[in-house]
């Protein structure tokens, strides 16, 4: 008797990125008795993963290391059961009953989909960086892009924000707090933020450079100042700045370009989700950094996966 061809398994709960927000909801619904798979195509965390110490996190009195933290909330989420796929998303049909998610393999090798019956969409948003070829390599060294995760690091310290939007002046009104000086480096002659908040800005001290950005981030084993470039006058010459550090906020890109046309996105990207985390398809949830939102932080993102978890569980109850 010829065998028959096994079904192929549908999950409860597919989760596509293993940040702090895709594990909380695989705990969450594994913990609840749900059946989960987390797509992630790289390694745990997302971009906590690459922060040297996270000392804003509850529980942990000396801080932790950020992948250190990634690696637990993979295994308190597989200790339940829930089960991590190491690969990405190339394709999704959100709409098809079950979901359907094509796995991004690399060429050459056997590829496959997951099926599930609800999907958590946990893909994040990265900041925008200034393009310079050594921002990456001083990532943790001085260059930074979260001024509320790693501003107490400069207590005392002078640093430098570069941007002109809400998100730099809040940065640079936050720092002021902390920092013995903080210089807001703007490309152009007046701010993109609120007004109320340029005289903030003045209240707390900071400096702000009109016209002009960052050409160079000058270092040795950490950062130690920037060449800055007019932007009014191109061929006046450069000045050299000393700093500790700087902060960059010239905003983030979300990772929502595989939802385009299948879920609606706000004017910068973000998927737009409320704070059930729920979309407009039934039974699909958006958390973390990838959902619009006006903070995006690690504890924000672990409260996104266990509200999604919640409301993907009463979704399959009532289905």
């Amino acid at each position: 008797m010829p065998n028959e061809a096994m079904s192929p398994t549908v999950y409860d709960m597919a989760v596509i990125g293993g940040g702090p927000g895709g594990y909380t909801a695989a705990l969450y619904a594994a913990r609840a008795g749900l059946t989960v798979a987390v797509l992630e195509k790289t390694a745990p965390g997302g971009q906590m993963a690459a922060t040297g110490v996270i000392d804003n996190y509850p529980g942990f009195d000396e801080g932790v290391e950020g992948f250190a933290l990634a690696q637990r909330m993979q295994a308190g989420a597989e200790r339940f059961g829930a089960k991590t796929i190491w690969a990405g998303a190339a394709a999704v049909d959100l709409a098809a009953s079950p979901r359907r998610i094509t796995l991004d393999v690399p060429a050459g090798e056997a590829g496959g989909e997951v099926l599930a019956r609800t999907v958590v969409l946990a893909t994040g948003a990265s900041p925008r960086r200034l393009g310079l070829p050594e921002e990456q390599a001083l990532t943790g060294r001085g260059v930074s892009y979260c001024a509320v995760c790693d501003g107490m690091f400069y207590r005392g310290k002078t640093v430098v924000v570069v941007g002109g939007g809400n998100s730099a002046a809040d940065d640079a009104i936050y720092l002021s707090r902390i920092c013995k000086k903080v210089f807001l480096v703007h490309r152009r002659g007046s701010l993109r933020a609120a007004p109320a908040q340029e005289k903030a800005l003045a209240a707390g001290g900071v400096e702000i450079l009109w016209n002009r950005r960052v050409a160079e981030i000058l270092h040795g084993q950490t950062v130690t100042g920037v060449r800055l470039a007019r932007t009014d006058a191109p061929e006046a010459a450069g000045e050299q700045l000393a700093c500790d550090g700087v902060f960059v906020a010239v905003g983030r890109v979300p990772d929502t370009a595989l939802f385009a046309g299948q879920l609606a996105l706000d004017e910068q990207g973000y998927l737009i989700a409320d704070e059930t985390t729920r979309t407009a398809l039934p039974g699909v949830y958006a958390v973390g950094d990838v959902r619009q939102k006006p903070l995006r932080q690690i504890v924000t993102a672990t409260a996104d996966g266990a509200a999604a978890a919640y409301f993907a569980g009463e979704y399959l109850r009532q289905g």
